[in-house]
């Protein structure tokens, strides 16, 4: 259970991995598009504050979360110098069991990309009750998950690179 009173956006610098040489990809959902925007807000500044170049972030948008799984599969394919993929979208609970076939569908979609290729796939997606919930997570009151979730794709990144053989 994650900590309410936890800042999403506080990070150690010193603690993470120089980003310069590393490639990264960030998939972003249009659906919720003002806490989408957000979070890619999050992720990129925390990737540029951490080295990464800006010729070196390639960004595609998709319809909706449900469609990230196809989207950063797209990328693993396209673009196989890669060393990160971040996955960002924002599913709200609403009155129908949509919103529950839709988070399992994406956690388990992305779990696979994660299993059945090289490039590391990073979980960005909100899956909030509220709106207030999903503004609170994307650069209001707890932080951004998108930084977040930038220092998880660089760490994966080095992890990635230390593991080759």
């Amino acid at each position: 259970m994650a900590t309410e009173n936890k800042n999403l956006s506080e990070y150690d610098k010193s603690t993470i991995p120089d980003a310069k040489n590393f490639r990264f990809g960030i998939v972003v959902s249009e659906w919720n598009d003002t806490i989408t925007e957000g979070l890619f807000q999050g992720a990129f500044d925390a990737l540029l504050d951490c080295g990464a170049l800006k010729d070196n972030i390639v960004r595609w948008n998709v319809p909706g979360s449900f469609e990230l799984i196809y989207g950063c599969k797209k990328m693993q394919q396209a673009y196989d110098m890669l060393d990160a993929i971040i996955a960002i979208g924002s599913v709200i609970q609403g009155e129908t069991k949509h919103f529950d076939f839709v988070c399992d569908g994406v956690t388990q979609g992305i779990k696979d990309l994660n299993i059945q290729h090289d490039i590391p796939v990073i979980f960005c997606v909100l899956t909030d009750n509220t709106i207030q919930q999903s503004i609170d997570r994307s650069g209001g009151k707890h932080g951004n998950k998108g930084t977040e979730a930038a220092i998880a794709a660089i760490k994966m990144a080095q992890l990635r690179k230390d593991a080759k053989f």
